[in-house]
């Protein structure tokens, strides 16, 4: 049987993701944007006497997506409120013979006179 030496015991399930992966995830999610930036405003300049409507779209696009891959960029880590704790406390087991907890407790056992007793406290007297 294994001694429990009191360790702490801790849940890589819900472990935030590593710095490193953080940083590199808003590096790719930024490329991402500004590549499709790149495309839109390429295509902008392209349709600009063809489509119009679309070069507009797309020019529009090409104006705001800077803002937003910024502001998606330099958002913090990810903030986990709903994952469980990370620290699990070990279980307690009671000792032998202790009461459990919400166990009712059980009354005293009432006293029994020993046959030819009195109950009364006083000395014996042999009955009969």
């Amino acid at each position: 049987m294994r001694k429990q030496s009191g360790t702490e015991v801790f849940r890589i399930t819900g472990a935030r993701q590593s710095l490193a992966d953080d940083v590199r995830g808003r590096q790719r999610r930024y490329i991402i944007s500004m590549s499709v930036r790149t495309v839109a405003v390429v295509l902008a300049a392209t349709l600009w006497n063809v489509e119009r409507h679309v070069a507009v779209v797309a020019l529009a696009l090409g104006v705001l997506l800077p803002y937003v891959a910024v502001v998606i960029a330099n958002a913090g880590r990810e903030n986990a409120p709903s994952l469980p704790s990370t620290f699990v406390p070990a279980p307690t087991r009671p000792a032998l013979g202790a009461p459990v907890a919400g166990a009712p407790a059980e009354p005293a056992p009432e006293p029994v006179a020993e046959p030819g007793t009195t109950g009364h406290g006083g000395g014996t007297h042999p009955a009969g």
